[in-house]
């Protein structure tokens, strides 16, 4: 299955207020179109950089790309194919997701370990550290290769498919977590509402997510690192606010994420936007045997908690 600008694009309305009024943000850049494949296009490491169309809502300031291939698609596209570079970088995960857990775990006021769910899992990390923390832990991601390695390599059963095709009854979970996934998906506020359908009563939400109201995300523009082709929406603090209480949830806590992952990979996803800096860098560190060092690193990335009212 290819992508091609050729194929027809669908408009769609805003996915909070469901107005189709917007201003452009950043038009839609076609020559530089880089996958055709669309497995390739929408996998979980995807860095092809931001061609489409970028629009804001004039009456909410959801922003998000309009036109877009239809959600079939782009769901058909997270469920084929492997993954191999974004499993590379596990152990640098691991890491990320330790860091995570202590955040969550300040924020658990019981002191009995509950259960929770990761939507999105990809290769299962985070519901690896979970379980060995003592957490009853459950994961859906919609890409079939990611949760076989998941199985193979944590022993963690991870369900393939969409939140939505778990069928789980109301007031499952203690704790639902989103770790870069809310961006992708073509409807948040349906994902949104199922959280909320089956986390129980007082239950926490955990979204990270890359913040385009960020100041370095003002400051780098289009140049801006998380203006993927993979990301469907933009999120702000203030969008994101609305979005989580229309879907009955109360902020708890803004924070900085930061992630972890290995130098000569961040060099190397550099690339697509500052060539002549990537490839120096990853020339460096692979002259310095530094390639599998890991770093932390923050380029706009906001932690967001809530509680389920």
């Amino acid at each position: 299955m290819t992508v091609s600008t050729n194929l027809p694009l669908e408009q769609i309305k805003c996915d909070l207020c469901e107005s189709d009024n917007y201003i452009i943000i950043y038009p839609a850049c076609y020559e530089k179109q880089r996958y055709t494949d669309i497995e390739e296009k929408f996998r979980s490491s995807g860095d092809e950089i931001l061609i489409d169309q970028v629009v804001r809502c004039t009456q909410c300031g959801l922003t998000y790309v309009n036109p877009r291939l239809n959600a079939s698609l782009i769901l058909e596209g997270y469920a084929s194919g492997n993954d191999t570079t974004f499993v590379s970088q596990a152990k640098a995960r691991e890491r990320t997701f330790e860091r995570c857990l202590n955040i969550v775990e300040r924020f658990w006021k019981k002191s009995d370990k509950g259960k929770i769910l990761d939507v999105g899992a990809a290769g299962g990390s985070f519901l690896y550290v979970a379980k060995k923390r003592g957490w009853d832990v459950v994961g859906c991601e919609p890409n079939r290769w990611l949760c076989e390695w998941g199985q193979k390599q944590y022993g963690i059963p991870i369900h393939a498919g969409e939140i939505q095709s778990l069928n789980c009854e109301d007031a499952t979970f203690d704790i639902i977590t989103l770790w870069d996934v809310l961006e992708h998906t073509p409807s948040p506020r349906k994902v949104l509402e199922e959280c909320h359908r089956i986390l129980r009563p007082g239950g926490l939400l955990i979204v990270n997510y890359p913040d385009v109201g960020s100041w370095i995300s003002k400051f780098m523009g289009r140049k801006w690192v998380f203006l993927l082709s993979v990301h469907l929406y933009y999120f702000t603090k203030t969008s994101i606010t609305n979005l989580l209480k229309h879907c009955g949830f109360k902020i708890v806590a803004f924070k900085p994420h930061f992630q972890t992952l290995e130098v000569e990979y961040i060099f190397r996803r550099m690339q697509a936007y500052f060539p002549k800096m990537g490839h120096l860098g990853k020339k460096l560190v692979q002259k310095l045997r530094l390639q599998s060092v890991q770093v932390p690193y923050w380029i706009g990335q906001t932690l967001v908690i809530a509680w389920k009212r």
